[in-house]
Order: structure tokens, then sequence, then C-alpha cells
């Protein structure tokens, strides 16, 4: 990995109040932990992870104190598969993921343009009493889960030269770190999976949670998508990091919508976002993946 910088990055905010529906989430698909033996940096933490309980205004699922990362597979029907591939990492604050909201309704989503999605549970620097960090364990599990995509992908029908990383919010503020700080992988790691590399070929950033962003990016970065709200104040310096892409001369697109707010994913909050405008921003990403090549016309 290169080495790591200090970036301006704002937490994207959770609410006061831990909303949820109640009992944790089945996702009906496979489960796939990104250390088998178990995660480096969470050696001795066996508690089993938490789904929020309580009042809930959103009915959406969130779940906390993840000490072994995984991802959950998303696979298309083998009839419309086109090999392109996503690492979804849902939002939460780093205190918990929204893993409807922000990762089945969005791998769903996709599964329905063709494209397989890997929907990551990754380790939450601001659960309680965490002593993890945004940098080294939450980005660590960003980086593994696209090696062991990679590592798989002829069993998951994917094409391994066209694997992304996608997220939401705080997820969001993961795939920018992952697509600045990725590596070619370790020729003589022991592990199979650590030999790849962890480089996405293309990133979505969807009101990534940074306020602003003045750190130019290296020209090795891959195209990139990003998608914000106007009314959003939590997703404020997407358009600078805009700018030092653009600067980089790093292919990407930029959309900012008039309205509604932060935390909507690919299918929103509520029944109006199918009236808004901001509903065709899936649309957008579907010609924008077939404009650079990654899905078929």
């Amino acid at each position: 990995m290169r080495a790591m910088r200090r970036i301006p990055i704002i937490l994207a905010l959770a609410a006061s109040v831990l909303y949820a529906a109640e009992g944790p989430l089945d996702l009906h698909a496979p489960e796939i932990k990104l250390w088998p033996g178990g995660a480096p940096g969470s050696e001795g933490k066996t508690a089993p992870e938490r789904w929020i309980e309580g009042a809930t205004p959103d009915a959406f699922h969130r779940v906390t104190d993840i000490h072994n990362p995984s991802i959950t597979v998303f696979l298309p029907p083998k009839g419309k598969a086109n090999g392109a591939a996503f690492i979804v990492a849902p939002g939460g604050g780093h205190r918990y993921l929204v893993m409807d909201l922000e990762g089945k309704f969005v791998a769903e989503k996709l599964n329905s343009m063709g494209i397989a999605a890997f929907v990551l549970k990754s380790r939450l620097a601001n659960a309680q009493g965490s002593t993890y960090k945004i940098e080294k364990e939450s980005l660590a599990d960003t980086l593994r889960s696209i090696r062991l995509v990679r590592s798989r992908a002829k069993e998951w029908g994917v094409d391994p030269a066209r694997v992304g990383v996608m997220g939401f919010s705080a997820g969001g503020q993961l795939a920018l770190l992952a697509e600045n700080h990725f590596d070619d992988g370790k020729p003589d790691a022991a592990d199979p999976v650590e030999r790849l590399s962890s480089r996405p070929d293309f990133a979505v950033l969807g009101y990534p949670g940074i306020r602003d962003w003045k750190t130019p990016v290296e020209k090795t970065l891959p195209p990139t998508f990003i998608y914000v709200n106007d009314d959003d104040p939590l997703a404020t310096g997407a358009a600078e990091y805009y700018l030092e892409l653009r600067k980089a001369k790093i292919t990407s697109e930029f959309h900012v919508f008039r309205r509604g707010g932060h935390g909507v994913g690919m299918t929103g909050r509520t029944a109006e976002f199918k009236t808004m405008p901001e509903s065709k921003w899936p649309d957008l990403l579907q010609a924008w993946l077939t404009d650079i090549g990654v899905t078929p016309k």
C-alpha cells in the first residue's frame, strides 16, 4: 500500500438516536469471511456482531460491532451477467452499516444491470468501544474485498479486470480511500489472495462523507463517478475532489442534483424518491459504465 497521507475528512454523521428495524436482516445470499482465520488487527475480539433494534421511522436495518469482516455475494442471472462487479460499501458514520438501503437494495439494482455485487461488512471505527481506525482496519477490509473477488472471479463469473468499488456516505469515504491507497499485491505472500492487486478498476462515490478536499491525487487513480445532492451538508467536499481528479486527468463524471439530502442509496428512503430527478442517477451510472467500456452497449 502506498504511504498514507493525511486527508481532510468528515465522517458521515449518524443520527443522534440509532433507529433500526426490529431484528437482524437476512440477506438471503452467501456471506464469505474476508480472512477465514480471523482478520489481522482483530485478534482476541470474539463478540458477535449486533443488529441495532428499536423504534424505526425508516425501517432500515443497521449492524454494528463487526470483528470478522465479510462480503455477501449477489450474482446476476447467468443469462444477464456481463462480467463486471462492484464491492458495495454501505454507510452509517462508521458506527453501523445500513445493510439494506445501501447494501442489499444496491446489490439488487446492480444485478438488474447484469453486474455482480459484493456487499462489504467492514470493521467500524466509531462503534461503541471500538479500537479500529478508518484508514487502517476499515480500509484494509475494503482492499481485501477487492483482492478476494479477484481470487474467486472465475467461480463468480467476474472479469478480474472489471472489479470496481462503490460506497455511500461513510462507505463512499472508504471507496475514495481505496482508489487512493491500493497496491499491486505481494508476489511472495503466503496467502494467495494477498498476491493480487487491490486496485479498483473504477470507483463510484455516492455522497461521500467528506467536507473538503485539498490533497492532490495521483495519476494512477481509476475512472471515478461521483453523485451528490445540493442540499446534502455532509458531502460538500465532493466537488473539490472532482476538481483534483480533473487536474490529474482522471476520467471522471460528477452529478449534483438540486435536492434529496443524504443517505438515499440507489432506491431512496421514501416513495417520493421515484418522482425526483435524483432517482435517475443509476441510469446515468449505467450509461457511464458503458461509455468507459465496463459494461456492453
